[in-house]
């Protein structure tokens, strides 16, 4: 049973090619919206919302358009309504300086709308793919460029997500944002120059058939389990960082990071890892000692990997939401 017919949505009658057309865009369209919105959740719902509207609207689609494209309208619409005037979504390193760990401020959590969230690579990146596309869509489906997007006014988002990322021509764009070629080509010009002044830094695609990064992974589980940190700061860049959301600290290089992970962070003694893959990248669900037995759900991380060292370390700690999307047991028996 398809999506559209799980969530009620009411229509022309029932045409399962109909349903079986709109359906085959989900994953891609989801990417999309997680690109425009830095939110898996909001992207989903935001993907269920144009499925639904093009399924009430079917019987006035003449046709002069592509399917494809007249669904990419309607989730650009969608996703223009939900951003709004709300605050943009960001990491972090975003919103102030390093936090001191010797002696480090743990305010109350944020509310989740502050955070880019990660997101399960099957829900955003089609698995029947040409390489280089492919290459394209897990490389901007990283946590550090979707935080760059978010930098962008929400049309000048659309435009150059659409012309860098999907390869739609300026004549294409125009017709979907109703704007002209040259409205298209002023705004992509700006956002390249905006995302060009946010630096951001290029990392490397999970690669399982990689020996070098696939022995750094197991390096890093193996000293994580441990808890042995000598070994697990060597895998670390001098100026990695490591971030927790919701809250709002943040630390970088090996001493603040051992700091934190030797006072406060201690509770991470003995925890367990399972892979997973988000954002085009390695993660992991951290799983922390249950005084009750077994292990309980704690983080999930997203590693972030650039010249066969360890970048960035973000702890997720919305397991509550992140786990089930992940497919992650909520309890590990041993």
């Amino acid at each position: 049973m398809s999506d559209l017919a799980t969530k009620g949505a009411t229509g022309p009658a029932a045409d399962d090619g109909t349903v079986l057309g709109l359906e085959r865009y989900r994953v891609e369209l989801t990417g999309y919206c997680y690109r425009m919105l830095g939110s898996g959740f909001e992207a989903e719902d935001a993907v269920q919302e144009a499925m639904v509207r093009a399924w009430r609207g079917i019987d006035r689609f003449e046709g002069r358009a592509a399917l494809r494209s007249w669904l990419y309208r309607i989730a650009t619409n969608v996703c223009l309504d939900m951003l709004g005037s709300s605050q943009r979504r960001a990491r972090p390193m975003d919103l102030g300086p390093a936090s001191d760990a010797s002696a480090p401020v743990v305010g109350p959590p944020l509310p989740e709308t502050a955070w880019i969230d990660p997101i399960p690579d099957g829900r955003v990146l089609p698995e029947r793919s040409d390489p280089a596309e492919l290459a394209v869509a897990r490389e901007t489906v990283r946590l550090a460029f979707v935080a760059a997007l978010q930098h962008l006014p929400a049309r000048q988002r659309a435009v150059l997500i659409l012309r860098e990322v999907l390869a739609w021509s300026a004549a294409e764009v125009a017709e979907l944002l109703e704007t002209t070629v040259a409205s298209v080509n002023s705004a992509l010009q700006r956002a390249r120059a905006t995302l060009a002044a946010s630096e951001v830094t290029a990392t490397d695609a999970l690669e399982p058939l990689d020996t070098e990064q696939v022995e750094l992974l197991s390096r890093y589980v193996s000293a994580f389990e441990a808890y042995d940190l000598g070994a697990l700061t060597a895998l670390l860049h001098e100026d990695a960082t490591l971030s927790m959301p919701p809250l709002d600290l943040w630390f970088r290089g090996h001493a603040d990071i051992r700091t934190w992970m030797l006072g406060i962070g201690r509770g991470c003694r003995g925890s367990r890892l399972v892979a997973v893959v988000a954002n085009g990248a390695p993660a992991f669900g951290q799983y922390r000692a249950d005084p009750t037995g077994g292990h309980a759900p704690w983080a999930l991380i997203v590693l972030e990997i650039a010249g066969g060292k360890i970048i960035g370390v973000n702890s997720f700690l919305d397991t509550e939401r992140l786990f089930p999307m992940f497919g992650l047991a909520p309890h590990l028996d041993a």
